[in-house]
């Protein structure tokens, strides 16, 4: 039979806050998850921005501009504009690169542009970056690439190698003449009659390396020779020794014997410059 007593419960024994069943209660629960939801924050906050900066194609943030090494990109592109030589009324364009992500650069509260003993800013170059006021002088180079826009010549149609050049297979537009060393042309009748090395598509810029080197004369055929110096031009008459190929020096004879070196620059004519 069932009673309507209520049945007396057993007595619990309180647990000392500072007994060691309390200490290990605390350790087994609240530490753990504060340290570990730290963690997991910090984790994931981190992966989060991580994945915003891949998703829109944006650069990781150096260590050296986060330590205050900020590039000075307006002084690098200015350097880069005044120092490339286009020639008047060209547009020149500067395309900075990246410094190399392992760099780890100190603190800089000044650093300065240069360009490298001998560099000329012209197509794939670079440009120095040192820090001239800073707890540790640091040196380094940042990519560039100079783009110089100007009109040129360049083919008009297909044209195939070896065939003699045209006028009308000749038009001007403007390209990007630094984007090989090599020189380009602006005047028709520097090319015209002139030979490709190899067949060239419409619209490629005709450059110097492009074109067969002219054979101005013939090896036992009598030419000019001009010596050439400061402020004098001094003329007279050798026998070719070798074919006068544009680009390649040549040997001549003298009327009176000698071995001469020069250079061929036209029909029947060579330098030698002083």
């Amino acid at each position: 039979m069932s009673s309507d007593r209520p049945v007396p419960s057993r007595p619990v024994s309180p647990v000392s806050p500072t007994s060691p069943v309390a200490a290990a209660c605390a350790c087994r629960s609240v530490l753990p998850l504060r340290v570990i939801g730290d963690y997991l924050g910090a984790m994931l906050a981190t992966l989060a921005a991580a994945l915003l900066l891949s998703v829109l194609g944006l650069p990781q943030p150096a260590h050296a501009q986060e330590a205050g090494a900020a590039i000075p990109f307006d002084q690098v592109l200015g350097l880069a504009r005044e120092q490339a030589g286009a020639p008047a009324g060209a547009r020149v364009e500067v395309v900075p690169g990246q410094l190399d992500p392992r760099l780890r650069l100190a603190p800089c509260d000044q650093i300065q542009p240069y360009l490298p003993p001998g560099a000329k800013p012209w197509g794939k170059t670079r440009v120095g970056l040192r820090c001239t006021r800073g707890p540790v002088a640091w040196n380094v180079y940042l990519p560039v690439t100079v783009k110089v826009w100007a009109p040129a010549l360049v083919t008009a149609s297909p044209v195939a190698a070896d065939t003699p050049l045209s006028a009308d297979q000749l038009q001007l537009a403007v390209v990007d003449i630094a984007e090989q060393p090599s020189p380009v042309y602006t005047r028709s009748d520097e090319l015209v009659g002139r030979r490709l090395s190899r067949a060239q598509p419409a619209g490629t810029t005709l450059r110097a390396d492009s074109l067969r080197a002219r054979i101005w004369f013939a090896a036992g055929d009598t030419v000019q020779v001009d010596s050439v110096g400061s402020g004098f031009r001094i003329s007279g008459e050798a026998e070719a020794l070798s074919p006068g190929i544009e680009g390649q020096p040549v040997r001549l004879r003298s009327t009176s014997g000698k071995l001469l070196s020069a250079w061929p620059v036209g029909d029947r004519r060579a330098e030698i410059r002083l």
